[in-house]
């Protein structure tokens, strides 16, 4: 089965924009866990403009599913990887001005980078994911880094969908065969929906996670939080 794990760093930014506590970050992963989320993701950026460094302190005390932290390998996520110990870490190389992530590692020219980093990780008794492009190489790159599993960048599979599902789910399908065959565990995640979410998963049965954050908590606005996050999971059972 494929976990779902809700991102909440859209609810953490619906609070900054007002100041105070509401919505409640906390609370909100909490209702999600409750709601059926099998996982909690968060993305704490060093500006600290959705998620702050707080915010994963205290959801560590209180996520009881596996959560999951992504980042930037740099000095401070790996302090907060070390203080928190997550069920996951999730490494992209976002610079820290993007706004979203918007492509994988390439996994070959930083593999000695990246190796360093997953073994450190890895030391933590953290499991460790690499976000890469559906390209084989990157896959087989990873393997070589010493990550656990790959997350799948899947903006490109969300932005073709419409214009022809079967052509924009093959490289993923491609890049999900070579890492079962590697050993390794697969996720995915960015721009996933409920119009392209299904398809994704028939063509990759093997998907052990997908983490989603902005379309849900979009939909959310629209049709409630319990009854969006069961929406999502159907998609996937």
């Amino acid at each position: 089965m494929t976990k779902l794990s809700v991102n909440i760093n859209k609810i953490a930014t619906l609070r900054n924009s007002r100041g105070g506590d509401n919505p409640n970050v906390v609370k909100a992963a909490l209702d999600a866990e409750r709601f059926g989320a099998e996982g909690i993701t968060v993305h704490p950026r060093p500006d600290e403009r959705h998620i702050t460094y707080q915010d994963v302190l205290d959801l560590s005390e209180v996520v009881t599913t596996e959560f999951n932290i992504e980042g930037y390998p740099d000095e401070r996520f790996m302090e907060i990887i070390k203080k928190v110990k997550p069920a996951q870490a999730t490494l992209v190389p976002d610079p820290p001005t993007a706004i979203t992530s918007n492509a994988g590692w390439d996994t070959v020219k930083h593999e000695g980078f990246l190796k360093e980093i997953c073994e450190a990780i890895k030391a933590e008794g953290v499991r460790v994911s690499i976000f890469v492009d559906p390209d084989p190489q990157f896959v087989v790159g990873a393997k070589n880094c010493g990550a656990d599993r790959i997350e799948l960048y899947t903006e490109p599979y969300a932005a073709n969908f419409h214009k022809g599902k079967e052509e924009a789910v093959s490289h993923y399908v491609a890049a999900a065969a070579k890492a079962q065959e590697l050993g390794l565990g697969i996720n995915a995640g960015h721009d996933l929906d409920l119009d392209n979410l299904k398809y994704l998963k028939e063509q990759l049965p093997q998907l052990d996670e997908v983490s989603i954050g902005h379309a849900l908590v979009c939909d959310a606005l629209y049709m409630g939080f319990e009854n969006t996050i069961q929406l999502y999971l159907r998609q996937l059972k």
